[in-house]
């Protein structure tokens, strides 16, 4: 008895923040199944390739971005026997992040690219089931924000405490007080690790910067408030 078709897929969910919003990009869809419609960027994983690279090799084609310079994990897997109309396909999802990411440019079987705002992608059907998969990334991004420096993936080398806190707003899609922000994220042990510069790009008086510290889960978590 043979065995049906079956293939392993990478898909992305790539996070930035472009003009005071939090983005993620599409690809509309050059191929079928799904011929014009939007989803997220990916493709067959090569016999050749691990997952790991296959992610990065279709990050690199989507935003043209070298490997190293983007923020990228592993997010999860996703295998339901009718997810892909032309055979079973399992896809892992990936989560690439990074701040002001370029114009994306359409892949090798996608139409066109852009970044669509997360907020109103609620009202939007994506293809195959990849409306669930770009909330589990958003969900994950939000989530890792309160017990990780993830939110410095967002931000320049060099950044302001108030570029942080703008990341922490932008993703939580809330608003922090700027003091209390202030106290936690330079008391929290391995966040920041200031440059000794200072810099009047945000307006007002010289502001220090900071770049990311050498920590990896924060103590205590950062809270929403």
């Amino acid at each position: 008895m043979g065995h049906p078709p079956f293939a392993v897929t990478v898909d992305l969910v790539v996070l930035t923040l472009t003009g005071d919003e939090l983005c993620a990009l599409l690809v509309r869809r050059g191929v079928e199944p799904y011929l014009g419609e939007w989803a997220l960027p990916g493709g067959f994983v090569r016999a050749d390739e691990d997952l790991a690279d296959a992610a990065r090799r279709e990050l690199a084609e989507e935003t043209g971005l070298a490997p190293g310079t983007v923020h990228i994990e592993q997010l999860a897997g996703y295998g339901a026997p009718d997810r892909d109309p032309r055979m079973r396909v399992v896809t892992v999802a990936y989560l690439a992040l990074a701040p002001d990411l370029p114009v994306p440019r359409a892949g090798t079987d996608a139409a066109e690219a852009r970044w669509a705002p997360v907020r109103t992608l609620r009202a939007e059907r994506l293809a195959f089931d990849h409306d669930r998969i770009l909330a589990d990334g958003v969900e994950r991004a939000r989530a890792k924000l309160e017990y990780s420096p993830l939110a410095t993936a967002f931000c320049a080398p060099e950044f302001t405490v108030a570029e942080l806190r703008r990341v922490y707003e932008l993703v939580w899609d809330t608003r922090l007080d700027p003091r209390n922000f202030h106290r936690k994220v330079t008391g929290t042990d391995g966040l920041l690790e200031p440059t000794g510069r200072t810099t009047t790009r945000d307006g007002g008086r010289p502001a220090r910067l900071y770049r990311r510290g050498a920590a990896e889960v924060l103590y205590p978590p950062m809270l929403r408030s």
